[in-house]
């Protein structure tokens, strides 16, 4: 699938800003001003990004409890998204999310999730919208490999067939659900239960954005032109642990070093598109030093403004039909 620099630049610039805003991040929660919990996505760049390179604001997507690199990838403000971290009533919720329930409507962001497996069913919903309003909107649900195990997940893809929904289910495959290694928790193979719905699917490199990308893209057209739904299954790693504080005492030795060093998505793309001569190493060390600049203005911002006043406190908490 054939990409112009600009693509290639804006590609590489949402990669490098959600890996820098999950590192700062990881850094600043140590220091106990964020409060919550927070799960970083830092290593699955290409993942959020290679999907949501084809979305537009007419499209929903649905995250999980590891939200920060959806959200990006869809388009919603880092500023907002930092302040929402930290507590603070200019946040994207008004300060009332956090990390876990992180959210922009108005950018097809339907929200991150604390509960596993809760993103299908509310993805069917905004498919069924879509199809019904003729919007040519499809609507993704992001879950991990203990999500794909829940029955809510799989009781999406029976509904999403049966309707002939616009939806692509993406499986983003980390090799742990928490701790436990999902070739223990997993039965049978992802793509034979896209197969047994008969939903077409496929299997992707997480680590290559263009891989991803080019995987996605048939499978956001599929939805649509009316052919219904697809299954994404993403095999990737993550960075840090299962949420921040886990001593990820079940990962061997050398492991993460590893994949940081032969396996980070960022380091793949720049070898690619530089190796190929369509961007340079100048190009991209510029993305890098601004986006650097512009999240460590976001933090220092965050750790100053002012938390939401008692008066918005039962504000947000019902909708008014």
């Amino acid at each position: 699938m054939q990409m112009n620099r600009e693509d290639l630049l804006k590609s590489y610039s949402t990669m490098r800003t959600i890996r820098d805003f999950e590192e700062r991040v990881h850094e600043e929660f140590a220091s106990g001003d964020i409060p919550g919990f927070v799960h970083l996505y830092a290593g699955e760049e290409a993942s959020a990004v290679g999907v949501c390179s084809h979305l537009e604001n007419r499209d929903v997507i649905a995250s999980t409890h590891r939200g920060h690199g959806h959200c990006i990838a869809k388009g919603c403000d880092t500023r907002e998204m930092m302040l929402e971290l930290y507590g603070r009533g200019e946040g994207l919720c008004g300060g009332k999310g956090g990390s876990m329930h992180i959210a922009d409507i108005e950018k097809g962001m339907l929200g991150a999730n604390g509960i596993v497996g809760a993103g299908p069913p509310l993805i069917c919903g905004a498919a069924l919208t879509a199809k019904y309003k003729k919007t040519g909107g499809v609507a993704v649900a992001f879950f991990g490999d203990g999500g794909s195990n829940q029955g809510t997940t799989l009781e999406s893809y029976n509904l999403a067939k049966v309707w002939n929904l616009p939806v692509i289910f993406v499986v983003e495959d980390n090799g742990y659900a928490e701790a436990t290694s999902s070739s223990y928790a997993v039965a049978g193979d992802q793509l034979d239960r896209a197969t047994g719905f008969g939903m077409p699917s496929a299997r992707v490199d997480g680590h290559d954005y263009f891989a991803v990308r080019e995987a996605a893209g048939e499978m956001i057209e599929r939805a649509r032109t009316g052919g219904g739904p697809s299954l994404l299954h993403v095999m990737l790693d993550r960075f840090f642990g299962h949420f921040e504080g886990d001593a990820m005492t079940y990962r061997a030795e050398g492991e993460v070093q590893n994949i940081r060093d032969n396996k980070d998505c960022l380091k793949i793309f720049r070898k690619r598109v530089t190796e190929a001569g369509l961007l340079t190493d100048e190009q991209l060390d510029k993305i890098d030093t601004d986006v650097m600049a512009h999240i460590n203005a976001c933090i220092d911002e965050s750790k100053t403004a002012s938390p939401p006043s008692l008066s918005t406190l039962t504000t947000d908490v019902y909708i008014s039909y």
